[in-house]
This record gives C-alpha cells, structure tokens and sequence, in this order.
C-alpha cells in the first residue's frame, strides 16, 4: 500500500480513476483541490484543499505520499503556474514519481490548446536534467473512444465530446491522402483502470503510451458504416488545414463543457481551432502512441473499438 496524491481530483477523468483506484483496496488516497471539499471524507480516500503558491503549506500536505497524479485544467492554470509549484513541492517532500496532466496524444504542435503540457514535459525535463530527482511519466492514452459514441455518455464523469467521426449524423472529416494514418483509441473506463495498475509497477516509462486500439483512419471509418451504414465523408486538403483553412461542409457542434451559454462566439471559434488541429496532428500521427504500458501490463484486456462502438449504437436511430 502507498499514498497517493491526485491534484485536480475534482475533474472528471481524476473523478474516473480515483474510483478505479479505490477499487483496488490498495492504497491511501488524497485527493487535494483549490476548492474546499464538497463530500464527507471516505474509507482510504481524504480530501485538502490548498493554495498551489504556498509551498510550505503544500510541501507539507505532500509529505508521506508515493505518486502524484495531476489533473489540473491547464487551460485555467495562467503559466501552468500550479502545476510547476506542484512538481517542485513534490520533489521538496520526498515525492517518488508523478504523472502530469497529460491523457492524450504524443505531438501537440498543432493543438494550442494543450501547449502548456509541452510547457509542463518540458519542465520535468529541466528538473531531472543532473539526473533524476523526480520518476515521472506522461500518460498518453491517443484518444478517448468514447468520444466516437458521442452525445452518448459512455463514462461515468467524462462528457462526451464531438470528434471529426460524427457516428450519430453519419458523417466524418478526414485529411486527404492521409486515410491510412494510425490513431488509438482508449476507452476512459480502460485508461483509469490501467493509471491504477501502474501505481504498482516498480518503475515508469517516460512516455507511457496506452493503446487500447490501434487501427487506420480508414479503418474507423469502415468500423462506422458496418455500425451505422453509409457516411458522408469530406475530405479536406492538408495545406489548406495548415494555412487555417477548414473546407468542409460541417464543423464540430457547439457544445463543450469549459464554456457556459453565454460564450457562444468564443467556443465556436476554439471549435475550429481543436478540429483543424485534430485533423491536421491526426496526419501527422501524433495519435499513434506507444505501447509502453500494453507491454507492462500484458494480461491486461482492453475494449476493442468495434465491439465497443457496437454496444454504444446499438438500438440509436
């Protein structure tokens, strides 16, 4: 048994894989926020809140944990300054390994929204660079599959997000001449359940790929139309993608869960900057991540896409 600090534990893939964590019956787990507790403590799980700028106080409340789990929403984190004030405190209190708030692809140069997580992978590098102070692994799952059965919500937390394979209105973008490019897909439930069994491996890699499947753009789209029948597929020229042009007859719905009501014009603009650089890194293969952690875990059984999928559409109209 070991302690485990999760930041950000009230979002919603911490919110996942806490509850696989307390599954186990392993380990002590503190999950600490910048927001005072809302729920009575539990049986192995203790919740803090804590100001990421008072490292004394955080220091503290790290002494005695074995791994760090951060979750923290960079996109509200100005400078990815709490994550950095986590990363020194950890290594202040003795802190063995920690896993920033990454769960997602390998490259990231085409998606600004995630630029503070090159920023953060970037920082663990300086901090190890006279040698290792602090074990570290970035989780790099590829992309939800659960996002393909959206507005489903196929998780227990996660929300369901629209992606360039619209299954409910059968139709896909996809990036000319790129149809063979590999993506994986992970399903949340298999991502949280696999961040619980690496709490017990003796040592982490740096790039801690997750695949749960491994299959080509034009596989996906096959997958789709034995599921849902024919799609309308666009197809969108990569250069134009890379000057911000978005040639295609539909873009992503206007939904996501860090904007409110009133933030139409800002979320539809932060749309087509997240589908043209899903498109255009989906070309690039920075989707296809390692098998760092199928390898670590062998017995571990992970959902197929096609049965996944299956299951999600059956009985949808």
């Amino acid at each position: 048994m070991v302690k485990i600090a999760v930041a950000g534990g009230s979002g919603e893939l911490a919110r996942e894989v806490i509850d696989a964590l307390r599954v186990t019956k392993k380990h002590e787990i503190l999950v600490i926020s910048r927001a005072q507790p809302s729920v009575e403590p539990q049986e192995g799980l203790r919740y803090c809140s804590v100001d990421y700028q008072n490292k004394d106080k955080l220091v503290d409340v790290l002494r005695g944990v074995h791994t760090v789990l951060s979750f923290i929403n960079q996109s509200v984190d100005h400078e990815n300054a709490s994550q950095k004030a986590l990363i020194d405190a950890s290594i202040a209190a003795g802190v063995k390994r920690f896993a920033p708030s990454e769960f997602g692809c390998v490259g990231k140069e085409d998606l600004p929204f995630w630029a503070g997580k090159i920023e953060v992978q970037r920082y663990l590098e300086h901090v190890n660079k006279n040698g290792k102070v602090l074990e570290y692994t970035l989780f790099q799952p590829g992309m939800f599959l659960d996002y393909l059965a959206s507005p489903t919500k196929t998780a227990k937390y996660v929300t369901p997000l629209d992606t360039f394979f619209d299954f409910q209105n059968r139709r896909a973008i996809i990036v000319e001449g790129y149809e063979d490019a590999f993506m994986c897909f992970t399903t949340v439930g298999d991502i949280a359940k696999v961040i619980a069994k690496a709490v017990d491996l003796d040592e982490w890699p740096k790039f801690g790929g997750i695949q749960g499947s491994r299959v080509t753009i034009s596989q996906v789209l096959e997958i789709g139309q034995r599921i849902r029948g024919p799609l309308t597929v666009d197809k969108v020229k990569f250069e134009d993608l890379a000057t911000g042009n978005l040639k295609s007859s539909w873009t992503l719905g206007k939904k996501h869960p860090s904007f409110t009501d009133d933030q139409v014009v800002e979320l539809e603009a932060m749309l087509k900057i997240v589908l043209i650089g899903t498109l255009l890194s989906s070309a690039k293969g920075a989707w296809d991540v390692s098998d760092a952690f199928n390898r670590l875990l062998p017995d571990f059984k992970f959902t197929e896409i096609e049965g996944f999928l299956s299951d999600a559409w059956e009985g949808k109209p």
